[in-house]
């Protein structure tokens, strides 16, 4: 679908359809762009190879296939249309915790408003409740389970939210503050009475849920799940709108589950990374055993996400709907006598901020893990895990067996106690840890090989299996890296989402952004020799326009869509070709998609790189060619018409990949070229003085992303925009949490993606999609400028790592791994993998500390401690990048590996060792840098006067490993 040309056109999901390059200045009004996406967002959406009927989540299910955007306008009009049966015009019931002011629903007793004291701030969406307040929407206080009496062999399934009735009110006893009997909004042949409490129990707000066999036969509970809803709702749905960035980042919420059983808990932060945040913790034996989303009359969507529930028990899940994955956590079910009761119950409580999380977890007297580097760990890398708890963990449990290594190590202090962990065999392994008191906690790691290896399997299934050649391909795509269907295992020459099968956009072009990284970061003759191919055959004139008023331009698409014949090509009739995501070739053609414009300049950037650093290894042209062809894109980009409007669009927002630019930039300034780097820095100034004035800067095609930050953060950082930085770093650390749990840990929220590059096409939170590691780079160079904020390098790092999980064995990398409890596997389709890899690429290296209670720690390496001396030896991918915490020291290597790191803290020395040379590297460029450190401080400098090229000391190589040795001056 698509509207008037004057204007960026914008899909009903949010994705460009078209461009306009000489009327394009008239998306400059926000509040227009987002009226236009909500617009379409709200529009009759079908997806290929489904009926409209076939989208969304069934009752049933409670988990779809598909899902559409969201609801469309008239559905949205028969949801107003329905009676309201919450009960609102009854009145509230109102009381006051220590945490909270509390606002319950009179006729339903649900939540309606948990206001956090003494910021004000709502965790609900009480704005909403008015449009929430009809049959199936869920609120929190109700809850799903599903039954099985002694003889039946069927679950029966219930829910408090499908046929609203008011509850029952009950008397209630100190502490109790109100009590409900759901019989009256639950079918009359269910065998349980369930009795539901708000109380507070030493000074924190308890819900709290008795469930009484009152049949005369056994009753099995096969699945329990209760609903957790908070202000997510990026969507306006009283007023049809997307709330304002500024509304969005000051009002809403995102949440993260660590599905931990016993320790498991729910952390609510802000989108604005502002304090208060909450935490949902288990009361009693309420175990968190599975997150699932709960169905709902509104379809999820690009600005809501929608709404989960806590599973206490999820067998009739497991048997049913979800038996083709592997769970979590082990799935159990609970046996009820005839007249047995059972008790659940959740706490709820405020932290002050959100890096104060696990200390508030401790003070509540929960078990608090930590694992370094995190929860992805490589095969050669040893890991540790620090546990706080009141009880001592009595056992381990890893499944599958064998899969980690455990060894207790010697205390760290009083607080904690600390294990080694070695990952065994690759994959997805859980860790359970059984404690004195009986409590069971999980912690799911994933262990891949060898980051080194991971990299280099990427690279090999890059270049054989991905690699297209076909003289004769009608859409000029031959020779290149294409996409990649790893449950059929060919290339995707076409689908109907045409980028997918076009090389460009993130969806297409994914995988040669992914080789382009994996060569500057291992660099392979042949390898190289392929990509010089892709750049000069592929990209540069076909791809990108290489002649008229075009020039330098990047189409959307090399495949496109057409009713007529091509010779030799049939598309396939199984793919429906009649949406919007079929683009014709004038559309494929245009150049007007910003979002484009870093793919290219990290294939010439990388050329470059490699041409000027490692002599003889590109043959094709001189280095000043990619450079200048770099240089040439990103003006291009950001150049205007004669009419002096923007002649492609986004470029006013933080692009994907943006701070590839800031690289450009340097490169260019080192090389000399002041023409061009003066040029470059205009055209990005007048972008950052645009964030500077914003709140919230981080707009894109879409109504919130998660995204444009890096590229926000880096120009602010480099302009000298200080507040606009610290803003962007804590908006990510809103969305970007630290948890035990591999698949969470360092993950950039980003759930709509599959709809655009994945191959199960729906709306679903995306487990290390590239948020992950373009959001590491912005929080690891925060890091380094603050080395006693912990929390930023444990959460950065998590997010670089997060992309290494994505490769398989052999080598193939997946968009994203699904996170609904019926998939949990990595997406078959490579799709927009590449700037996930970007990411990880410009932040891998080792970060080495010493913490005040855990001792001296690596990040990405081991460290090994004597008094008054440590050695590092790295094992990150790159093996180019180290800082050492205490010195405040960043040591890079433009060129050359660091095999190991030697330091004397308190003497002010260091020692580095760089590997042997080899037939493209015969000398390493080390650069030495501070950052963060007050300047009139002393430098570490080398003891030999190396000379210096383009800034970076230039050190001749051997054969065998080169000490350097520096010293503070």
């Amino acid at each position: 679908m698509s509207i008037n040309r004057s204007y960026v056109v914008i899909s009903d999901t949010g994705r460009t359809a078209d461009c306009s390059l000489s009327k394009r200045a008239a998306t400059s009004g926000r509040e227009l762009l987002l009226s236009l996406v909500m617009l379409l967002l709200m529009a009759d959406f079908s997806l290929p190879g489904q009926s409209a009927s076939t989208q969304g989540a069934s009752l049933s299910s409670g988990s779809a296939s598909t899902n559409a955007p969201g609801p469309n306008r008239r559905g949205r009009n028969r949801i107003w249309d329905q009676p309201a049966t919450l009960g609102l015009e009854q009145g509230w019931i109102d009381f006051q915790t220590p945490d909270f002011e509390v606002r319950l629903v009179k006729a339903a007793q649900t939540l309606g408003s948990l206001r956090a004291k003494p910021a004000g701030f709502d965790f609900v969406p009480l704005d909403q409740l008015e449009f929430r307040s009809r049959d199936g929407f869920y609120h929190i206080g109700d809850l799903t389970v599903r039954l099985k009496r002694k003889g039946e062999t069927q679950w029966s399934a219930y829910s408090t939210a499908q046929a609203r009735r008011p509850v029952l009110t009950l008397p209630v006893q100190p502490p109790e503050l109100a009590a409900a009997d759901l019989s009256p909004t639950l079918p009359e042949e269910i065998p349980l009475a369930i009795r539901r409490v708000w109380l507070v129990r030493d000074g924190r707000l308890v819900l709290r849920f008795e469930l009484r066999n009152r049949s005369q036969q056994p009753v099995e509970i096969g699945s329990l799940g209760f609903a957790l809803v908070f202000n997510n709702l990026i969507h306006d749905f009283i007023t049809d709108r997307a709330r304002s960035l500024q509304e969005t980042h000051e009002k809403c919420v995102f949440f993260d589950p660590y599905i931990g059983q016993g320790a498991g808990y729910l952390q609510v932060t802000r989108l604005n990374g502002q304090g208060p945040a909450l935490l949902v913790l288990p009361e009693g034996q309420t175990a968190f055993e599975a997150w699932r989303r709960l169905p709902e009359p509104v379809n999820p969507m690009q600005t809501f996400e929608g709404v989960f529930e806590w599973m206490v028990h999820s067998r009739a899940w497991a048997e049913q709907e979800w038996s083709n994955t592997v769970p979590w956590n082990v799935p159990t079910a609970r046996l009820l006598a005839p007249g047995e009761t059972c008790t659940y119950g959740l706490q709820f409580v405020t932290a002050p901020s959100i890096r104060e999380l696990e200390r508030t977890l401790a003070a509540s007297g929960r078990p608090v893990v930590v694992g370094v580097p995190g929860y992805i760990l490589p095969q050669d890398l040893e890991g540790s895990l620090f546990v706080r708890y009141g009880y001592p963990v009595e056992r381990f449990e890893v499944d599958p067996p064998g899969g980690l290594q455990i060894v207790e190590q010697n205390a760290p202090g009083a607080a904690w106690k600390s294990y080694r962990v070695l990952g065994r065999s690759w994959g997805r392994v859980r860790l359970t840890l059984h404690y004195a008191d009986g409590l069971q906690q999980t912690v799911h790691y994933y262990v891949i090989k060898p980051m080194v290896d991971a990299v280099a399997d990427l690279g090999r299934f890059l270049f054989t299996r991905q690699w297209f050649e076909d003289p004769k391909d009608p859409f000029g795509r031959s020779p290149s890296i294409m996409s990649y269907d790893r449950e059929t295992d060919r290339i995707v020459t076409q689908d109907s989402r045409v980028w997918i099968a076009g090389l460009s956009d993130e969806g297409g072009a994914g995988s040669w952004i992914a080789a382009a990284c994996k060569l500057w970061a291992q660099p392979e003759p042949a390898q190289v020799k392929q990509f010089e191919r892709f750049v000069h055959e592929v990209l540069w004139g076909r791809l990108q326009y290489s002649e008229g008023d075009l020039k330098f331009g990047v189409r959307k698409s090399l495949f496109y869509y057409t009713t007529n014949e091509i010779s030799g090509f049939q598309y396939d009739p199984a793919l429906n070709w009649r949406t919007w995501t079929s683009w014709p070739e004038h559309e494929a053609r245009s150049v007007g998609r910003g979002y484009n414009y870093p793919h290219v300049v990290i294939a010439y950037w990388s050329l470059y790189r490699l041409a000027r650093l490692h002599p003889g290894l590109v043959t094709s042209r001189p280095w000043e060619w990619f450079l200048n062809q770099a240089w040439e894109t990103t003006m291009f980009m950001t150049s205007r018409t004669s009419e002096g409007r923007p002649r492609v669009g986004y470029v006013n927002w933080g692009l994907m990949q943006g701070s590839i630019f800031v690289e450009l930039l340097r490169d260019l300034q080192r090389e000399g070229w002041i023409q061009q780097a003066e040029a470059l820095q205009a055209r990005m100034k007048e972008r950052a003085d645009r964030w500077a004035r914003q709140p919230y800067p981080f707009g894109s095609e879409m109504a919130w992303d998660s995204t444009g930050q890096e590229e926000v953060y880096t120009w602010c950082k480099h302009f000298g925009y200080e507040d606009p930085a610290r803003t962007t770093i804590e908006a990510i650390l809103g969305y970007m949490p630290t948890l035990p749990h591999w698949g969470y840990n360092g993950c950039a929220r980003r759930y709509w993606d599959f709809l655009y590059a994945g191959k199960i096409r729906r709306i679903e939170r995306q487990l290390h999609h590239y948020g992950s590691g373009l959001n590491a780079i912005p929080l690891l160079n925060a890091y380094r400028e603050n080395p006693s904020d912990l929390y930023l390098l444990r959460v950065g790092y998590g997010g670089s790592m997060g992309a290494l999980a994505n490769i398989d064995p052999e080598g193939f990398a997946s968009a994203a791994f699904h996170s609904y409890p019926d998939t949990l596997r990595w997406d078959p389709y490579s799709g927009d993998y590449g700037p996930n890899f970007f990411g990880h690429v410009m932040t891998s290296g080792t970060y080495v500390l010493e913490h005040p209670e855990w001792g001296w720690l690596a990040f990405g390496g081991h460290v090994r401690a004597i008094p008054g001396r440590i050695r590092v030896e790295p094992r990150d991918s790159l093996r180019r990048r180290l800082y050492m915490a205490p010195l405040q020291l960043w040591l890079t290597l433009d060129v050359g590996r660091f095999e190991a790191f030697e330091a004397e803290p308190e003497r002010g020395r260091i020692r580095v060792g760089l590997a042997p040379a080899d037939p493209f590297t015969p000398v390493a460029l080390l650069r030495v840098e501070h950052p963060g450190r007050p300047a009139m401080r002393a430098s570490f400098q080398p003891v030999v006067a190396f000379p210096t090229e383009r800034g970076a000391y230039k050190i001749p190589l051997t054969n065998q490993v080169s000490w350097v040795e520096l010293i503070e001056r």
